[in-house]
């Protein structure tokens, strides 16, 4: 597999940043694409994209949902450390095997965000927002799929040049 082309990266990852500032995210159980992207491309391209950029992307999307500044940081932040820690582990394996990997790291992050947000709030919120990482995960197969389709057309049409 050929490594991403750096406009590729951070084009999906700007489109996908995009994509989140959309209402849709307001459902509880709505996947977190923004962060299944930003830790697929750090589990597969740690050098392009990194902590420095979930903290950031992290900090735009607390602004833009008006809440508590560096929450979604925070969890962000998390999930990249998680995903550059297991990113040698992650190339041994499938999609779907990556994605067994990566639910405990969405899940733990979400809980540090969640427990965090329940301290200075004084509620907690109840225990839906487990259906958002797991969405979050369960997305990881065909969201990988379709962000290495670059990498394996251009394997395929050099295969068949030859």
């Amino acid at each position: 597999m050929r490594p991403a082309r750096g406009m590729f990266v951070w084009g999906t990852v700007l489109f996908v940043w995009l994509i989140s500032l959309l209402p849709w995210r307001l459902w509880p159980a709505a996947p977190d694409l923004l962060l299944l992207v930003l830790a697929f491309w750090c589990a597969h391209e740690p050098r392009r994209v990194g902590m420095m950029a979930a903290f950031v992307f992290g900090l735009l999307m607390d602004v833009h949902d008006a809440r508590l500044l560096g929450e979604h940081a925070l969890i962000y932040t998390l999930v990249a450390y998680g995903t550059i820690v297991l990113h040698r582990r992650l190339q041994r394996f499938d999609l779907f095997a990556q994605a067994l990997h990566m639910m405990p790291v969405f899940v733990v992050a979400q809980l540090f965000g969640l427990a965090l947000h329940a301290w200075l709030t004084g509620a907690w919120p109840g225990w839906h927002w487990t259906l958002g990482p797991a969405v979050t995960a369960a997305l990881w197969p065909v969201v990988g799929w379709l962000l290495q389709l670059p990498q394996r057309h251009s394997e395929d049409t050099e295969a068949s040049k030859g």
